[in-house]
């Protein structure tokens, strides 16, 4: 896909806001280097490219604006960042926004590096190991598509730094497995996405 290409599939998950040359090129090559890996190894279920771009670009995308758009966010941290959604969205989204993401499995990790070298994003970085085995924290800790979901969230949620938030994207029928000791803002559904919707969370 061409980067004109691009921006008219993104479009919906912008909401009237546009990516700038230099972040589409960024999401351009991203996608390059998605789509050949994953030719070896298994980032995405997802092969073709038009559906890469809005199931997993315009959904980080639509994070990213709902999250990063009305208020200044120092860090994030991007639980278990697997092929790097929504994590390096925001990082080229944002890019005034430290985004670090944690992802164990080490060709994952290798992959993720990759991209932070090929896009040039300064304000990304890979931390190749688990979650609870991070030293830092960040204002702002998402978390999208993990295994042992229940599991995941509470250790994401020991990365929040005071006053922080949590946000997540989660399926319909998962509110109830969200942590108690949180306040959650229910946003809008994800465009195009069937019953996922954003949930951001502030402790009590």
């Amino acid at each position: 896909m061409d980067v004109q290409q691009i921006q008219a599939a993104l479009s919906p998950y912008l909401a009237g806001s546009q990516l700038n040359e230099v972040q589409l090129e960024q999401v351009r090559v991203y996608l390059d280097l998605l789509l050949k890996w994953n030719a070896k190894t298994n980032l995405t279920a997802v092969r073709n490219p038009e559906e890469i771009v809005t199931r997993h670009f315009g959904e980080s995308f639509f994070a990213a604006k709902a999250w990063l758009g009305s208020e200044k966010v120092s860090s994030v941290i991007d639980f278990g960042s697997g092929a790097g959604f929504p994590g390096l969205p925001m990082a080229i989204y944002a890019p005034e926004t430290q985004v670090t993401l944690i992802e164990s499995q080490n060709k994952k990790s290798t992959f993720l590096k990759e991209v932070v070298r090929s896009t040039n994003l300064k304000n990304a970085t890979v931390f190749a190991g688990r979650g609870e085995d991070f030293p830092g924290r960040a204002s702002l800790v998402t978390l999208r598509a993990v295994e042992n979901f229940s599991r995941s969230v509470g250790s994401a949620a020991r990365l929040i730094e005071p006053g922080g938030r949590l946000g997540l994207m989660v399926g319909v029928g998962q509110e109830s497995s969200l942590p108690a000791d949180f306040k959650w803002e229910m946003g809008n559904a994800v465009p195009g996405a069937t019953g996922r919707v954003l949930a951001t969370g502030s402790r009590k």
